[in-house]
C-alpha cells in the first residue's frame, strides 16, 4: 500500500485522461450502433446505445471528481481511429479492445489513490468492476465468431 498523501496533479491528470477517453466512447459506440446491420442488428444496436449512455456518464463522473480536486477538465476527447471495419464481429473486437484500454486507466487510477483516499478507491474500483463486466459481455457476444 502507497503512502497516505494523495498527489492531485496526479489523481487529475488520470481524470482526465478518463474523461476524454470516455468521451471518445459516446462516438465510437454512437458510430458502432448506426453501423450495425444484418439479422442480430437490434439488441447489437441497443447495447452500443447503452454503452454510449454509459460512457458519457463515465465521463461526468471523472469531470466532477476533476472538479472536486481543483482540477480543469479538458474539452478534448480521445482520440478514434476509424478502421472502417463494420461487421458485427469487427465492431465488437474494437468494443472489446476499447473497455481493455479503460480498464487500464481505471486500475491506473486506483494504484494512484490506494491508501490516500477511500472515496476514490471504491470510485475506481466500481468502474474497475463494470469495465470488466462489460468484457465479459463483449467476449461472450463474440463467442459465435470464434
Amino acid at each position: 500500500m502507497k503512502s497516505n498523501k494523495l498527489s492531485s496533479s496526479n489523481v487529475t491528470s488520470i481524470l482526465n485522461e478518463i474523461m476524454k477517453y470516455e468521451l471518445a466512447g459516446v462516438v465510437r459506440y454512437t458510430h458502432y450502433s448506426l453501423m450495425v446491420v444484418g439479422p442480430h442488428r437490434l439488441p447489437i444496436v441497443q447495447f452500443l446505445k447503452d454503452q454510449a449512455n454509459e460512457s458519457l456518464l463515465h465521463a461526468q463522473q471523472a469531470g466532477e471528481l476533476l472538479t472536486g480536486l481543483e482540477g480543469h477538465p479538458s474539452q478534448k476527447i480521445g482520440e478514434i481511429v476509424e478502421t472502417n471495419n463494420h461487421s458485427i464481429q469487427d465492431i465488437l473486437q474494437e468494443s472489446l479492445a476499447h473497455e481493455m484500454h479503460a480498464l487500464g486507466l481505471y486500475k491506473e487510477l486506483l494504484q494512484e489513490v490506494e491508501g490516500s483516499s477511500i472515496y476514490l478507491e471504491e470510485y475506481a474500483r466500481t468502474l474497475i468492476g463494470q469495465e470488466e463486466q462489460h468484457q465479459l459481455e463483449l467476449k461472450k457476444m463474440l463467442k459465435d465468431f470464434s
